[in-house]
């Protein structure tokens, strides 16, 4: 039962990606705004934590950033941080495979798209023939550079997978192994066999952009919750709002069926506006009483949205390190490998190993999948024999993300049937994989669109609605 009332412009439920970029944007329009998390720290499914014996700060899950990452870097520059994720001038990424065959995919400085064909027609990892596959997406390159990279997306088939689409488009059995199949279980978090094409091709779509840096690659040089969760935080509570922890939130709906408020804790929190960035399969829980029946087709789809998992091993041992921030693994269970030591300096000393749609691995024991992981870094990597393993932390997050096989239910737009209710999350209809990206875009249309229709409703508490003199103007929050 609620004990104490407050007011707020906007009430957002959950503290990760999505959340925060949607109060950041929302406090700079001058918006008061209250983000309630029911998990002990910020970030959600990117979030890190303190190693209870190393001291070492870990990601739940090693997040990398693109250049196309447009949105991303808006809200990280918003809150100061975007020099924490430097990108590379161009994309540069070696691929290893057993044995320790390797090969490092470097762009020439060729114009865009072509300096990434041209990359593949001089990468010595695979054979002529197959480099000269790249060649054959011409079309596609055309078609993304006359219309975009949605529109090119929307052109294919909902039933076609990524291994369809890069069959029918020329690309070989080596070249799917090495390239497109590394960069689409990366992505998608789904082996390209069963995972829809086209969010995969959107992707494509944006990494083959008008930029060379479009598809450069940066690491965060800090753990996640010093690159955007803390200063988020920050951002917000310096422009009066709050941000609150270990915090439910219950949503009420009038009988007019528009936002009521909120229960927050031990709190009533009166507000006509609410953001939910839950993920899917949490969306039924946020609400004061049974869900309102205007929400049932959204709420069916959501439970009927599939997870997929990842698996990160993080080893210590007295192996050398990767001399780089991190390799991409052909053929095997895991996929990458990020040096800590190599992207952190002095602060970490541990590898982060990477397995993206992890369902073989995900009920495996902790001590079984470090013995897989450090079985397969010696034998792709020769020169990082990991030698004695000190340490292991396995981090398993079984819904990192949601399922994009075909047949998928529909996701849902940012508005919904409650008035002044929002949502906001990667899994809502990006047109992206479950990124980051997707998840800060949904963050910024859901904030947006909030703005836009309810400028009439979006107030601050010191506003007419509770004591006269508050007017909303372009789309803003104004004291």
């Amino acid at each position: 039962m609620a004990t104490s009332t407050d007011r707020a412009d906007v009430v957002v439920i959950g503290a990760g990606l999505a959340g925060l970029s949607a109060a950041v944007r929302l406090a700079s329009a001058g918006c008061t705004v209250v983000v309630c998390e029911e998990g002990p720290r910020l970030g959600g499914r990117a979030s890190a934590f303190t190693d209870r014996e190393s001291g070492e700060r870990i990601d739940n899950g090693q997040h990398a950033l693109f250049g196309c990452y447009r949105e991303t870097y808006a809200f990280l520059r918003a809150i100061g941080t975007d020099h924490l994720a430097p990108l590379q001038s161009r994309l540069d990424v070696t691929m290893a495979a057993a044995g320790g065959r390797s090969g490092r995919l470097a762009c020439p400085r060729w114009p865009p798209p072509w300096h990434l064909v041209g990359a593949v027609l001089r990468w010595p990892a695979l054979p002529v023939r197959d480099r000269l596959g790249a060649v054959r997406l011409r079309g596609f390159l055309s078609d993304v550079r006359r219309r975009g990279a949605e529109a090119a997306a929307s052109a294919v088939p909902a039933d076609q997978t990524v291994t369809d689409w890069l069959v029918r488009h020329g690309q070989s059995p080596a070249l799917r192994a090495w390239l497109w199949n590394p960069l689409a279980i990366a992505a998608l978090n789904q082996s390209p066999d069963t995972a829809a094409a086209a969010p995969f091709v959107r992707v494509l779509g944006e990494l083959f952009g008008p930029r060379a840096e479009d598809s450069a690659i940066a690491v965060p040089t800090v753990p996640l919750d010093e690159l955007y969760a803390e200063p988020a935080r920050a951002f917000v509570e310096a422009r009066g709002g709050r941000v609150l922890l270990k915090t439910p939130a219950r949503v009420r709906v009038g009988a007019g069926g528009a936002i009521a408020g909120v229960a927050a804790g031990g709190e009533n929190i009166e507000t006509r506006v609410v953001i939910s960035s839950v993920p899917w399969h949490a969306l039924g829980r946020i609400w004061d009483g049974e869900p309102p029946r205007a929400m049932a087709t959204i709420l069916e789809r959501a439970a009927a949205t599939r997870s997929s998992p990842i698996v990160t091993v993080n080893l210590w041992s007295d192996g050398a390190g990767l001399g780089r921030p991190f390799v991409g693994l052909v053929g095997g269970p895991m996929h990458w490998v990020f040096d800590k030591r190599a992207v952190f300096g002095s602060r970490a000393r541990h590898l982060s190993i990477v397995a993206s749609g992890a369902e073989d691995l995900v009920a495996i024991d902790n001590a079984a999948i470090t013995a897989l992981a450090a079985r397969q870094i010696a034998d792709t990597l020769p020169d990082l024999v990991p030698g004695r393993i000190d340490r292991s932390v396995v981090v398993r997050e079984h819904r990192a993300t949601f399922s994009l096989a075909p047949g998928a239910p529909p996701r849902p737009d940012p508005a919904t049937p409650i008035s002044g209710f929002w949502l906001a999350g990667d899994w809502t209809n990006t047109g992206l994989p479950g990124t980051i990206e997707s998840a800060v875009v949904s963050g910024h249309r859901a904030a947006d669109g909030a703005l836009a229709v309810n400028r009439q409703s979006i107030v601050n508490p010191r506003s007419s609605i509770f004591n006269a003199g508050f007017t909303i103007v372009s789309s803003r929050c104004h004291r």
